[in-house]
């Protein structure tokens, strides 16, 4: 079980994680930047916890290190798989401050879907870049208006609304509202 203070001291080690897991590879910063797409000068500020890294550039330094989202901010610790999760059972995957993941379950490891509980503050996103994996996702729009661009569509989300797209389409979300925007959304196979 996670619990926000341990999510928070994840969060607050995210970089020497990340560097471990560079260094376990056998990667440069260099080498990590040109294959994740990033500069370099960015992943030593990551690793050094100096900037936090948004979703979008976390999974592309993830996708290099073949680790997922959810296996980077998983508990070890907790290797049962039980039906149900009290709200401070959910993993939180990213910075939890703009953007909050929050992951039904931990260290699933053999799970093929990734159900989540994401949170938008107002004017917060994804990142500036679509971008792509292997998946199907869907979700449905709790609270707030959600800006949705899947390739070259576009279309904005409220209460009630849904959607389901092909995840190797770039995509990104936006919280276009001055409220809180809440989405429940899965992906399947686990991706991130």
């Amino acid at each position: 079980m996670a619990t926000p203070a341990a999510s928070a001291d994840k969060a607050d080690h995210q970089g020497e994680r990340i560097k471990a897991l560079r260094l376990q590879k056998g990667l440069s910063i260099r080498g990590l930047a040109k294959q994740s797409g990033l500069t370099h000068p960015f992943i030593a500020m990551v690793e050094r916890n100096e900037t936090s890294p948004s979703v979008s550039s976390l999974k592309k330094i993830l996708s290099v290190l073949d680790v997922t989202l959810s296996d980077f901010f998983s508990d070890r610790d907790s290797l049962d798989r039980v039906a149900f999760y009290r709200a401070d059972d959910l993993v939180e995957l990213a910075d939890g401050d703009q953007v909050s993941y929050r992951q039904v379950g931990a260290n699933l490891r053999n799970a093929q879907m990734m159900l989540l509980h994401e949170r938008y503050a107002p004017g917060a996103s994804t990142g500036d870049d679509g971008y792509s994996h292997q998946a199907e996702e869907g979700g449905v729009v709790i609270q707030g208006r959600l800006e949705i661009t899947v390739g070259d569509v576009t279309e904005i989300l409220g209460p009630g609304d849904a959607y389901y797209f092909d995840s190797t389409l770039p995509h990104r979300m936006e919280n276009v509202s001055e409220d809180e925007c809440v989405v429940v959304s899965a992906v399947t196979p686990r991706t991130f």
